[in-house]
């Protein structure tokens, strides 16, 4: 591995590492992919955090456990992050863990990053989200009809059926994709609830009520909805900034998940020569010469080094080495690929003096301008259990279980949720910036134990409030020591300790809970649901719900910090071509590069990202 006998190394695995890695193999150059984890779908056994259940590989395979997969000790790391720099604010998160000085943030140490662990919910960006980097940029490479061939290049549908049979004759109105190696499916919740027909019918009457006033619900009903909810992704749906009930496409293969960890092993098998992955190994630091050049990385060998494990090891791993001809690529995501930067002397000076690191170049944009959406839940308590989960013990030789692994069918097949509306919270919004879906559990944010909630409570109802298009950019990742085992200090300072001063963000996800209890109002009249636990019916006022959200709202869906910019922006990390400015033979492609969070749920848009630096660097 010390011969200079690779194109091309990537670091990380996820949805940006991933995809340009195994697409920059598929065209003849010889990749090397370093993945500080394991293979969360061949590891066996571990410390679990149910010892007495071995949930490998059923985590990362049946789509409804994901919850669990988050607090699988095979594949997770965990991040506590701060919301507030202020202490006593902070404190008032009912999540807040004291001995870790944060608020727990899940992600995903192993092949494939977080697509091994998500909710595999894939809902495309607005174009505004492309258009704005087109014209920051100067780049016409961005605008939003070329990054819709990404898109087509890489998807494979298989839950628009009538389209798919057009598509053979040429005709693609929905601009999906049918032969790309991303799968995706719709697993039809509203099928797999016909046990709860009643309340079914309830929730979409009482949500079709409540969005009446929005047209293009009912122009959408026709012809290519599935159980009477419209195809987010669909072009034309896309081109208009829709609104209205959605069902949420999923990443899935057969009622199974899928991520980068199936392509890059398929393109391994079929390219043996040109992809090698080398798991357990952490990236410490891109080695550059004197010209400051990219020509290689250090890592360490060996499992559980970083400390975002729970039992991290107490070895120190070995040192080793690794060159390219070519390039090196970062795809850490949000946190570790500034963290990374910052480890090879590159960012800001005062941050690497502080440390004691040599300043290769000082770059003040690194880990700067942290963004992620913001959420909630409305958790309702009802007044019986699912029928659909009846007997359901989220484990292998339950009712639910033998039906997904002998027919994969039923409600394991989905992610828990049920139907999502899109909307603005305000008119004069410009674009869609809440995404409510209703999921089948009690869930409340994430801290330690988060996933039992899951499982113990079978008669929960949660109306999840997602606000994207955030104003907030004062989120920060910083050192707190120069040892690259050490995570991160990250704080996102949000709503008001941030740069929303006037509360914009605040407002929406209030606007989010009133809508979302406006659908809830006919269950609780009719006694279907016993109580609204979270946030409570005694919290009515704008200023209750206001404080609600500022100490109960959490993300998942951190970017940014190294963002895309013009020439002329000194906090600039990257240019159009994702190449990090001042130094050569490095580029980054993962979730940090945005200027600006793109869109509802970020996984597409980075896939996307992942085969638009392909080309990039195939056309270098």
């Amino acid at each position: 591995m010390t011969e200079t006998n690779f194109d091309y190394i990537v670091v990380g695995s996820g949805a940006g590492g991933g995809t340009v890695a195994a697409r920059l193999a598929e065209h003849g150059k010889k990749v090397l992919v370093l993945e500080a984890g394991g293979d969360p779908r061949t590891l066996q056994g571990g410390d679990l955090p149910y010892p007495d259940e071995n949930r490998l590989p059923d985590d990362y395979d049946v789509p409804v456990f994901h919850t669990f997969s988050t607090e699988n000790e095979a594949m997770k790391w965990d991040y506590f992050v701060r919301h507030y720099g202020d202490r006593a604010t902070q404190e008032q998160d009912p999540k807040f863990t004291p001995e870790e000085d944060g608020v727990l943030y899940p992600r995903a140490g192993c092949l494939g990053g977080c697509t091994a662990h998500n909710a595999m919910i894939t809902v495309y960006p607005h174009n505004a989200d492309w258009d704005e980097v087109a014209e920051m940029t100067g780049d016409d490479s961005w605008r939003a009809d070329n990054m819709r061939k990404y898109f087509e290049r890489m998807e494979n549908c298989h839950h628009r059926p009538w389209y798919r049979w057009l598509a053979k004759l040429g005709i693609n109105p929905s601009r999906h994709g049918w032969n790309g190696w991303f799968r995706t499916e719709a697993a039809l919740p509203l099928e797999a609830l016909v046990k709860d027909e009643k309340l079914v019918k309830t929730i979409l009457e009482s949500a079709k009520l409540a969005i009446a006033n929005l047209p293009d619900f009912f122009e959408r009903i026709k012809g290519f909805t599935q159980g009477g909810l419209a195809d987010p992704n669909d072009w034309s749906i896309v081109q208009e900034n829709g609104t209205g009930l959605r069902y949420p496409p999923l990443a899935t293969n057969n009622g199974a998940r899928h991520s980068t960890r199936e392509r890059l092993l398929d393109v391994q098998r079929k390219h043996p020569d040109r992809l090698v992955i080398e798991l357990d190994a952490l990236v410490t630091k891109v080695i550059l010469d004197d010209d400051n050049r990219a020509i290689g990385v250090e890592y360490l060998k060996g499992a559980k080094l970083y400390r975002a494990h729970q039992n991290p090891s107490r070895e120190s791993g070995e040192l080793r080495t690794v060159h390219a001809s070519s390039e090196i690529i970062l795809a850490g995501g949000a946190y570790n690929t500034p963290q990374l930067l910052m480890l090879s002397g590159i960012g800001p000076k005062e941050e690497l003096e502080k440390h004691r690191i040599h300043v290769k170049l000082d770059l003040p944009g690194v880990g700067t301008n942290l963004q992620d959406r913001y959420e909630v839940g409305v958790v309702n308590r009802m007044n019986q259990d699912w029928e659909v989960l009846k007997d359901a013990k989220y484990a292998k030789g339950d009712p639910q279980y033998e039906e997904w692994e002998n027919q994969r069918q039923g409600v394991y097949t989905t992610n828990g949720a049920v139907l999502a509306v899109i909307k603005r919270s305000m008119m004069e919004q410009p674009l869609p910036d809440l995404f409510c879906f209703a999921l089948l559990g009690n869930f409340r944010g994430y801290f330690p134990g988060y996933s039992k909630l899951i499982k113990e409570h079978l008669n929960y109802l949660t109306w999840a409030v997602l606000k994207a298009h955030t104003i907030n950019r004062a989120g920060e990742v910083r050192l707190v020591s120069s040892e690259p085992r050490d995570r991160p200090y990250i704080n996102f300072h949000y709503f008001e300790e941030g740069s929303d001063q006037e509360g914009n963000d605040l407002d929406a996800v209030v606007a989010g809970i009133k809508f979302v209890r406006s659908l809830t109002a006919p269950l609780i009249e009719q006694g279907i649901i016993a109580e609204e636990e979270f946030p409570g019916k005694a919290l009515q006022s704008d200023q209750e719900l206001r404080d609600y959200v500022r100490y109960n709202a959490w993300g998942h869906h951190a970017s940014c910090t190294c963002p895309i910019g013009s020439d002329d922006d000194p906090m600039a990390v990257l240019d159009s071509d994702f190449r990090v400015r001042g130094i050569k033979g490095l580029r980054v492609v993962d979730a940090s590069v945005f200027p600006r969070i793109p869109g509802f749920f970020i996984v597409s848009s980075i896939y996307m990202i992942g085969e638009k630096a392909a080309d990039v660097i195939l056309g270098d």
